[in-house]
């Protein structure tokens, strides 16, 4: 696509909440378009549905796209010569052009209830026929409209189709033609006269000069209502490409109930922005020669549109992992360190975050947890270091296992190596450790014997890092006090 001319592309969001991870692959697939070819990438908010609106939304998906990297070069927050970016301030522009389209003899005034719609519908339901808007012989006028009104009717502007069959040469799903039988009046402005989806999205469209469409499968149904306005109004008809849903493995829609969904989501859950779009960019598209590890910048050389598959995209959960895996082992001190911070910092409740640790506690927490697969194995690895010491739990099945099992060999492990401990004065990783193998020795047992025990009592689990490590994050005092706790406790 880079030989193509400059592509003005937009991600055109309703402010219903965080962004999907369907809505994410959308606005990547266009960002990727607008860098590759020099063009511009928009953010408009599609906030017209007021019933369906969160308040705040629109704050949350432009962080969501901040912290993914896709930074746009004209809508919400930026400004652009098109704005405002809100459809919600465009309802001058929208009124005008209905007007255009009913000085045109292109729409008109309809006043049916929603009972009398629902009676139509059930009628053409007992005949086994798709509803189709029956249009009137003759169209109301503005008298009309007025004694509607003081009537208490409600008054929509529909369009009149035109009775010509539309095709949509989609660039992904192929040549898409419905038939003008299917094609009734759609309503273009609601009774409380707000614009509907079709007319907003296709005025703004034009206006903005949006020359490339790339959304949704969902969407490849409304396109040809899209098409019918663009021609009666006389504005180009941009390039259409859809693309195939993203499902979960079984085939089903994206659900919570089978994990996070939303971008927001995984930020907590500890992934790397890079490896999630990395990840996002191949729902659907390949660059192929079996390629999957990308840099952003990799991903714009390499994206074109024609290797957008047809089918449906599985969301792999297991591969995710996999990829934040690899991400986290290759990233830089640095970059983990920036991204520690702020997943701390999305999750404020997490007891390392209200611990409050400085940078070089929190760089050390980095260094000792290997082989991470998301930021929160450190929460699960060592979260214990700043929990209340009266906090502590103790798992019964590493109480069990370490400590009982044996005769209690665990806790006798616990009163041989207390006093040893104590008399240790200067108390670091190293001296700690060094101590412990010294003890194996004497003992002619293994690490796991000797540490283990000790790892139950200050932890409450077998789950921690390395032994030194571990007591020299929790300080001389905290780890005698929770072994003595520990030996305390036992039943």
């Amino acid at each position: 696509m880079s030989s193509q001319s400059p592509a003005r592309v937009r991600f055109a969001p309703s402010p219903t909440g965080h962004l999907h991870i369907g809505g994410a692959r959308t606005a990547l697939f266009n960002w990727l378009i607008a860098r590759q070819t020099g063009g511009a990438f928009i953010l408009r908010i599609e906030d017209t549905d007021t019933a369906r609106n969160v308040e705040g939304a629109d704050q949350q998906i432009m962080e969501d796209l901040r912290w993914l990297g896709l930074q746009w070069d004209e809508g919400i927050g930026v400004g652009g010569p098109n704005g405002p970016y809100y459809q919600s301030q465009r309802l001058d522009y929208y009124q005008s052009v209905v007007k255009r389209l009913l000085d045109g003899g292109n729409a008109y005034y309809a006043f049916d209830t929603a009972e009398e719609l629902e009676d139509m519908r059930a009628a053409a339901e007992a005949q086994k026929k798709a509803f189709i808007y029956p249009r009137p012989a003759s169209f109301p006028d503005e008298n009309d409209v007025r004694k509607s009104r003081q009537a208490g009717r409600p008054v929509v502007v529909r369009f009149k189709a035109a009775g010509e069959d539309v095709t949509v040469h989609d660039e992904v799903m192929g040549d898409v033609t419905i038939a003008a039988s299917e094609l009734d009046d759609f309503i273009i402005r609601k009774a409380d006269g707000m614009p509907t989806y079709h007319l907003a999205n296709v005025a703004d469209d034009a206006a903005m000069g949006v020359t490339f469409v790339l959304r949704g499968q969902e969407f490849l149904s409304q396109t040809p209502r899209h098409i019918a306005l663009q021609r009666a109004l006389g504005f180009s008809t941009p390039r259409y490409a859809h693309m195939p849903l993203t499902m979960d493995m079984k085939g089903r829609k994206l659900s919570k109930r089978d994990g996070a969904v939303e971008v927001f989501a995984f930020r907590q859950a500890g992934y790397l922005p890079e490896a999630l779009v990395n990840f996002i960019a191949l729902l659907g598209w390949s660059p192929g020669q079996d390629r999957e590890k990308m840099t952003l910048q990799e991903m714009v050389d390499l994206f074109s549109v024609d290797r957008i598959g047809r089918t449906n995209a599985k969301f792999d959960r297991d591969k995710l992992i996999a990829f934040n895996t690899d991400a986290m082992a290759t990233a830089g001190e640095e970059r983990l360190a920036a991204a520690f911070d702020d997943y701390l910092a999305v999750n404020p409740d997490l007891r390392i975050s209200r611990a409050r640790l400085d940078a070089p506690a929190r760089r050390t927490l980095l260094r000792i947890n290997k082989g991470l697969r998301t930021f929160v194995d450190v929460e699960y690895k060592c979260g214990f270091i700043y929990e209340a010491d009266e906090n502590i739990g103790y798992d019964p099945d590493a109480v069990k296992k370490v400590l009982a099992k044996g005769d209690n060999a665990g806790y006798h492990m616990l009163e041989l190596l207390l006093p040893k401990l104590e008399s240790v004065d200067i108390w670091t990783a190293e001296s700690v450790e060094s101590l412990i193998k010294q003890i194996c020795e004497e003992l002619s047992a293994n690490m796991g014997k000797v540490a283990q025990p000790i790892r139950v009592a200050v932890s409450g689990s077998t789950i921690s890092p390395p032994i030194g490590e571990t007591l020299a994050l929790l300080g001389r005092e905290k780890s005698l006090k929770r072994i003595r706790q520990c030996l305390a406790a036992r039943a």
